[in-house]
């Protein structure tokens, strides 16, 4: 009995798989496909027939602006180190202000915070006080003294700045 009703299964996934594949086009989406096919011929059609808007002089200063801040990067920033570039400048910025290139960066401002500040909210962080599963992640490898390192080069900040601009 058990036999019969394996074959009968069988038989009919068989059939499904065989009436599937006859109606073509069955691992590319079936009908759907098609539609997403005259989607994008439509959307071609429609970029090809519509003129691109001429920008205005300020838009185009603001782009040239823009590029040559991009190109000018941070030639002026103040050095930090190699860590705190790979842990926390994605987010805080390079010199800590929290901004990259004049656009909001997911961190806070670090800059202008004393280093006895960046130290206790780095431990809180660390031992789960603040939540924030990037920092926690971040900081879970790190001693007191890597802390204590990050915290008192942050706090230097201001310091270096205000040596970058003396010089210049």
């Amino acid at each position: 009995m058990k036999n019969i009703i394996v074959a009968f299964f069988t038989l009919l996934v068989l059939a499904l798989m065989a009436w599937t594949a006859s109606g073509g086009r069955a691992y590319h989406g079936g009908e759907h496909a098609k539609v997403i096919e005259d989607f994008g011929d439509t959307m071609t059609n429609a970029a090809s027939t519509t003129k691109p808007e001429e920008k205005s002089d300020r838009e185009k200063e603001n782009e040239a602006l823009g590029a040559l801040r991009d190109k000018a990067g941070n030639a002026g920033a103040f050095k930090v180190s190699q860590e705190y570039k790979s842990k926390c400048a994605s987010c805080h910025g390079v010199n800590g202000s929290g901004e990259q290139n004049g656009k909001k960066l997911m961190g806070p401002k670090l800059f202008g915070q004393s280093s006895e500040a960046i130290y206790k909210n780095l431990v809180d962080f660390k031992d789960g006080r603040k939540e924030n599963m990037i920092m926690k992640g971040l900081l879970i490898q790190l001693n007191e003294d890597d802390l204590k390192r990050f915290s008192d080069e942050i706090g230097e900040f201001p310091d270096r700045a205000k040596e970058i601009q003396e010089n210049n």
